[in-house]
């Protein structure tokens, strides 16, 4: 049986995210970066506003390929504080003996939700002489992990006891699809086990449609679930930035317009941004959504809260 059609079934994952997906609510995830800290008193404040409010937080690892605090251990922190992690794994930095040593560890602390990542190559960070590893790549690193959960076992056969549970998550980046668009990647990587999937930042619903339509007439969606990324842009500026500057990233030009004629940018991309929770939440196809504010993380609460589809309103998802 597929990784994904254990996830329909109800048979693995006790995670708050896993139950939401399996029950066909949408899902509100959202991201932070673990602070240049040892204090574990700041992560946790940075993350305990999100507390009941998104279904589950990402921790991203080594973000902009730099130093933070580890992403396992902030993904702890939060699971301490009543709050639901999905800790990033990149392939960076590690080679597959501490990839398979934290995947194991994840599971001993009672992290069930894991994104698997390429990574960003250390020449995009402050410390551009850093060796990268990539020992293996996402979709290897996803079997590995899958395999773990299935057969509880180690690539080499090794028997691994405690049987962990995870929930697989990958990325991708939304596309509005020719007639002949063939995501093999994204096939492969629902091959290698990725119950879900995150997407780049898409603030353009007709696209978001399109993309989704042919996920469901693929038979992808909605056996993979998929979670859009939005952001509360703050400006016009910074929206076109991030067009030009972020790979994959979509804005609608509708947006930006918006944002140029507000008088309050900032309070109009936060509004935006709960608009778009809303229409994505009746897209047949989508299954959540995944907020992203890298450059003003604090907002992030707000603009979830006002939206339509959190807590018990969460609609359910139309597939």
């Amino acid at each position: 049986m597929s990784a994904t059609a254990d996830l329909a079934a109800g048979t693995r994952g006790d995670s708050e995210l896993a139950r939401c997906l399996r029950a066909g609510r949408f899902a509100v995830t959202a991201e932070i970066s673990p602070p240049v800290s040892a204090d574990p008193r700041e992560v946790v404040a940075n993350a305990l506003p999100l507390r009941g409010i998104a279904t589950a937080v990402n921790v991203t690892d080594g973000a902009g390929a730099k130093a933070h605090l580890p992403a396992l251990v902030t993904a702890h922190l939060l699971l301490r504080n009543g709050i639901e992690p999905v800790l990033q794994m990149t392939c960076r930095d590690r080679n597959r003996i501490a990839l398979q040593s934290d995947l194991l560890g994840a599971a001993a602390l009672g992290i069930r939700n894991v994104l698997v990542l390429r990574g960003d190559d250390p020449g995009a960070g402050d410390q551009p002489d850093a060796k990268p590893v990539f020992d293996l790549d996402s979709r290897a690193l996803l079997a590995i992990a899958d395999r773990l959960r299935n057969r509880h076992q180690l690539p080499t056969g090794t028997a691994v006891g405690g049987a962990p549970q995870f929930l697989l998550g990958a990325a991708d980046t939304p596309v509005d699809p020719p007639p002949d668009w063939d995501p093999q990647g994204l096939v492969a990587k629902v091959a290698a086990g990725a119950d879900f999937v995150q997407t780049q930042f898409c603030m353009d619903l007709e696209i978001v449609r399109r993309y989704a339509a042919r996920l469901v007439a693929l038979g992808i969606a909605p056996k993979l679930r998929v979670l859009i990324g939005v952001c509360p842009l703050p400006s016009a500026r910074s929206a076109r930035w991030m067009r030009e500057k972020l790979f994959g990233t979509i804005v609608a030009d509708s947006v930006v317009a918006r944002l140029e004629a507000a008088g309050d940018p900032r309070e109009e991309g936060q509004r935006i941004c709960a608009e778009f929770l809303d229409e994505l939440s009746r897209i047949p196809g989508v299954a959540g959504a995944h907020v992203m504010a890298p450059a003003n993380p604090e907002v992030i609460p707000a603009v979830i809260a006002a939206s339509a589809v959190t807590g018990a309103r969460r609609a359910a998802v139309r597939q």
